[in-house]
């Protein structure tokens, strides 16, 4: 779809996709009952109208996704590239995440904490975590250079943005549900050779799958894996930046 190019990567892949998978129902109802070949003025209005109402739906799955992510983060215990750089934390070994400390905190000037000094104060070790995710957040921009990061960061965003649409879709999906049912309660005896009803079977038939998908696919535990496995990419960029350093430094010792 052309409107589609007037999104970037991530506003495409991260906030309109769950979109218009929790809309799944709408866009099937609409797309069987309205008399497309009937309205006129739906062909002038359709490029703007649906640039329009695309970019809508992704500004909604992104506010969703953020009135989420405050309880998502303390079910994490913090953020994940706060707490996959506590000393507790056996996703790194011991030799690896020094070095990330050391990294780090020569980058942010601050010393990193010790294991004791992260059991004595750990709220001290967090604000120090925290400040080192934002300065790789901030260094690690270049979506070329970190593509997988990158990556990985949509996938995080959908899924949140995705589990935040999840009580709107299931609700929405209630009420055409219910409303096919009673509409078809109300025909009977129903002739299932008429073009309503089979309209009306094929929206349920969606809807039904839909609400599963939603209901039992859609979840929590999906968003703190996407979360985990982001902060880790997030901090092993650790040592490409260091990389970059070192080559950089070698760069100007031989000029």
């Amino acid at each position: 779809m052309d409107a589609f190019k007037f999104f970037d990567a991530y506003s495409l892949r991260a906030r309109l996709f769950p979109a218009l998978i929790a809309s799944v129902m709408a866009i099937v109802l609409i797309a069987a009952l309205v008399p497309w070949h009937r309205l006129s003025w739906a062909h002038a209005l359709a490029s703007v109208g649906v640039i329009v109402v695309l970019y809508v739906m992704a500004d909604i799955a992104r506010r969703r996704g953020r009135a989420v992510e405050p309880r998502l983060i303390r079910q994490m215990g913090g953020l994940p590239s706060t707490t996959l750089l506590r000393h507790g934390d056996d996703t790194f070994d011991a030799a690896a995440k020094a070095r990330m400390h050391r990294f780090l905190g020569a980058k942010i000037g601050d010393r990193a904490p010790s294991a004791a000094d992260e059991q004595k104060d750990p709220a001290a070790a967090d604000k120090f975590y925290g400040r080192c995710g934002s300065w790789l957040r901030e260094n690690t921009r270049d979506h070329k250079k970190f593509n997988i990061l990158f990556d990985e960061n949509i996938t995080y965003g959908f899924r949140r943005n995705l589990l935040g649409l999840k009580s709107p879709a299931l609700i929405i999906d209630a009420l055409i549900l219910l409303g096919c049912f009673i509409f078809l309660w109300r025909l009977s005896p129903i002739d299932w050779d008429a073009d309503l009803p089979q309209k009306l079977a094929l929206v349920i038939g969606v809807g039904i799958i839909h609400a599963a998908y939603m209901a039992w696919l859609v979840g929590e535990n999906a968003v703190f894996e996407a979360g985990r496995t982001y902060a880790r990419q997030l901090l092993l960029s650790c040592e490409t930046l260091q990389a970059g350093a070192a080559a950089k430094r070698s760069k100007q010792t031989d000029g």
